[in-house]
């Protein structure tokens, strides 16, 4: 590690860490400090330790908070769902972990597959700025999205006008499911979306430095001790080689 990546890394002497509060998978509680707790911050703070500096966490409410903060100097790494949007403005690492992504259908649903799903007439509720709305919104050609501000909010809006489709992550549909009594959730997924970390994009020596690290984590088997330790195995898998 040069002097170079520890000077944009931690520039003000701590690795400011950007964390999407909004992944009940990768942030799954609090320490006893007050801090968030889960796969993503110990990643975080993995790279801190490497990089011999305190971590200081910047938590945000959702994914597309975080990625509009790329380049503000309000964080040094941001922990968040790899996509070619956010991409413009931030270099991503390969992914240490993914989380497949799916479809709920209402009771009587003639809805079969996956493929059915993007037909006219078809409307689908998805949380607005998560990085399996902005995978559909490149995808999705016949049938139409409709944002809602949160995951909450999406399955609401799914519920009350009666819409053809939840697009969500496979664990939270299936807390979804339990909700509305008939629905289902499809079978295979839609994409898998890509927990990365990434880092402001002119800073080549650092991201250089996080994909190495994110690789190394990835083969000695610390990302698989995260899931473990915090009990999302079978939900968060490790993501293969880069």
């Amino acid at each position: 590690m040069s002097d170079i990546v520890k000077s944009q890394l931690a520039p003000h002497g701590v690795l400011r860490a950007a964390i999407n509060m909004g992944n009940f998978l990768l942030v799954t509680g609090k320490t006893e400090s007050g801090d968030p707790d889960g796969v993503s911050p110990d990643m975080a703070r993995a790279i801190a330790a490497r990089l011999g500096v305190p971590v200081k966490f910047v938590p945000y409410a959702k994914p597309a908070d975080l990625a509009d903060a790329a380049g503000t100097d309000t964080w040094d790494i941001g922990n968040i769902g790899a996509e070619p949007q956010r991409a413009q403005k931030i270099a991503f690492t390969a992914a240490y972990a993914e989380i497949e992504a799916t479809y709920l259908v209402p009771a009587g649903s003639a809805i079969q597959s996956i493929a059915d799903v993007d037909k006219k007439g078809n409307r689908i509720s998805v949380s607005k700025g998560s990085a399996y709305e902005l995978w559909l919104e490149r995808n999705i050609h016949n049938a139409e999205l409709v944002r809602a501000p949160r995951g909450p909010a999406a399955f609401e809006q799914f519920v009350n006008e009666k819409m053809d489709a939840l697009a969500s992550l496979r664990p939270a549909l299936l807390n979804d499911v339990q909700k509305l009594p008939g629905s289902r959730i499809l079978d295979g997924q839609f994409a898998s979306v890509q927990q990365a970390v990434g880092c402001n994009k002119p800073n080549v020596e650092a991201a250089a430095f996080l994909s190495a690290f994110v690789e190394e984590a990835k083969a000695s088997g610390l990302v698989a001790s995260f899931i473990k330790k915090h009990g999302v195995e079978g939900r968060l898998t490790v993501a293969p080689p880069g």
